[in-house]
C-alpha cells in the first residue's frame, strides 16, 4: 500500500486537514474533516470581523454577498453556472422551498415521485409538503427498478438522491432527468453525498433543481449551511414560499410588501449565517482546487481495494456487500451488512477507526479522497478481521446505543 500512497497525485492534500496521529477517518461522507485553514478563517471572522468590525462588517468584509459568493464556488463543483446556486439554510429547508416552487410551476399535476429508502429528511419534508397542501399533491414512492414507469403526465416533480446514503449506489442522472422531462415533470436532485466526491454536471443533464449540504465532502463543518440550485431558465418562474427579507429585491428598503429578487437571491430567506458560511467557503475552495478526475479515480480505487480486502480477509464472518460492485455505479463509499453491525462498528471506533452505522444492519465506510490513504484501507480491514476473529465486537460496552449512531 505504501507505493500506492507514494504515487498518489492527491497525497499532499492530507496535510491540509487536521487529523490526529493514528486516526483512520472513514466518515467524510457524513462529516468532513477540518481543513487547517478553516481554523484560521473562523478565528479571523470571530475576532476581527465580528469582534472588531461588528455590524460594519456586513459592508466592510462583504458579509452580505457570502451566500452568492460561496454559491458560485459550489456551482463549479456541480456543473452549474455562476448565479444558479446560493448557500443558505439547511438541505431540508432548501428542499421544501424548491419542491413547493416546483408544484406551483406545474399546476394541475398531483404527484411527487421519489423512492422508498431515500434519505429520511427528503421524504419527511415531502410528506410535510403533502400535508400542508392538504390533498393538492401526493407523494408516491417506487423502487428504483420500476421508478421510471411511475413518472407520468400527473407527475409534477421527481425528487431523488444522486448517491444513495446507505448503499452508495449512483442514479443515472441523465436518464432519470430525461424521463421526467419527457412527461413534462421537473427534476430535483439531492447532491449531499455527491458534491466533491463524484463528478456532477447539472446543466449537462438539464436538471431543474438541486440541493445539497456543506458538511460532507465539502468539509464545511458540523451543521454547515446547505445550498440550492435553480437552473437559470427557471429563475423568473421560481417562487419559493419562505419569502424572507434576504430574498427580497431590496431587503434594506424595508417595505411592507414582498418583491422577490430578480436573481438566485430569491432562494434566500432570513439573515445568512455568517460564521458557518465563511468557514464553509474554505472547505469548498479546498475541494475545488483538486482535479475532479483524480478525485474520482482515487475514490474508485479505494472502494475497489476495500471490497477486495474485506472479502478476502473476512470471508465467512457474516459480511455481505450492500454497495454496487461496479465502481461506475458507486459513489465514494462502500457498505456491508452484518447482523451485528452496530457493535462491530463501535469496536472499530474504539480502535480509532471511524466509520458509521446505519440502521438496521449497515456498516458504512466513506472514502474522502483528499485525505484517506490506501494504507488506511489495509489497516482497517486487518482490524476488522481481528475484531471478528477474537469476538471483540461482542463486548457489552459496544452494544449500548448512543443517541447518534
Amino acid at each position: 500500500m505504501i507505493w500506492l500512497d507514494r504515487d498518489d497525485p492527491l497525497a499532499d492534500y492530507r496535510d491540509r486537514f487536521v487529523l490526529e496521529e493514528g486516526l483512520i477517518y472513514l466518515n467524510g461522507n457524513s462529516l468532513g474533516a477540518l481543513p487547517r485553514e478553516a481554523r484560521n478563517r473562523a478565528a479571523e471572522v470571530v475576532e476581527q470581523e465580528w469582534g472588531q468590525g461588528l455590524i460594519r462588517s456586513w459592508n466592510r468584509h462583504d458579509w452580505v454577498s457570502l451566500p452568492t459568493r460561496v454559491g458560485d464556488k459550489v456551482a463549479g463543483l456541480i456543473g452549474a453556472a455562476p448565479g444558479e446556486v446560493v448557500v443558505a439554510d439547511s438541505t431540508s429547508v432548501n428542499l421544501f422551498k424548491l419542491a413547493a416552487a416546483a408544484i406551483r410551476m406545474r399546476p394541475g399535476r398531483g404527484k411527487i415521485v421519489s423512492e422508498p429508502g431515500n434519505f429520511p429528511t427528503d421524504l419527511y419534508m415531502l410528506q410535510g409538503l403533502e400535508g400542508f397542501l392538504q390533498g393538492e399533491v401526493r407523494l408516491e414512492t417506487a423502487p428504483r427498478e420500476v421508478l421510471a414507469s411511475h413518472i407520468d403526465e400527473d407527475t409534477a416533480l421527481v425528487v431523488l438522491t444522486h448517491v444513495h446514503y446507505k448503499s452508495g449506489e449512483l442514479f443515472d442522472m441523465a436518464a432519470i432527468t430525461a424521463r421526467a422531462h419527457e412527461v413534462g415533470a421537473l427534476m430535483l436532485w439531492d447532491l449531499s453525498h455527491s458534491a466533491g466526491a463524484v463528478p456532477v454536471d447539472l446543466n449537462g443533464v438539464g436538471a431543474d433543481f438541486a440541493v445539497g449540504c456543506g458538511y460532507k465532502y465539502l468539509n464545511g463543518g458540523p451543521g454547515a449551511p446547505g445550498y440550492l440550485f435553480v437552473a437559470r431558465r427557471h429563475l423568473n418562474d421560481f417562487h419559493q414560499p419562505l419569502s424572507g427579507w434576504f430574498g427580497h429585491a431590496e431587503p434594506f428598503a424595508m417595505r411592507d410588501d414582498y418583491q422577490p429578487a430578480d436573481s438566485i437571491k430569491r432562494g434566500l430567506c432570513g439573515t445568512p449565517g455568517v460564521l458557518g458560511t465563511a468557514v464553509m467557503e474554505v472547505g469548498v475552495e479546498l475541494q475545488a482546487s483538486a482535479d475532479m478526475s483524480k478525485v474520482r479515480a482515487k475514490s474508485r480505487r479505494l472502494g475497489e481495494l476495500f471490497i477486495q480486502l474485506v472479502e478476502a480477509h473476512c470471508e465467512g464472518m457474516g459480511f455481505a456487500l450492500a454497495s454496487p460492485r461496479d465502481a461506475e455505479r458507486r459513489g465514494s463509499q462502500v457498505s456491508f451488512t452484518h447482523q451485528h453491525a452496530y457493535p462491530i462498528m463501535q469496536a472499530l471506533i474504539a480502535r480509532n477507526i471511524i466509520g458509521d452505522f446505519r440502521a438496521p444492519d449497515i456498516l458504512r465506510f466513506g472514502f474522502a479522497p483528499l485525505y484517506v490513504r490506501h494504507v488506511d484501507i489495509w489497516d482497517t480491514v486487518q482490524a476488522l478481521a481481528d475484531i471478528m476473529a477474537t469476538g471483540e465486537w461482542d463486548a457489552p460496552q459496544y452494544k449500548q446505543r448512543s443517541a447518534v449512531t
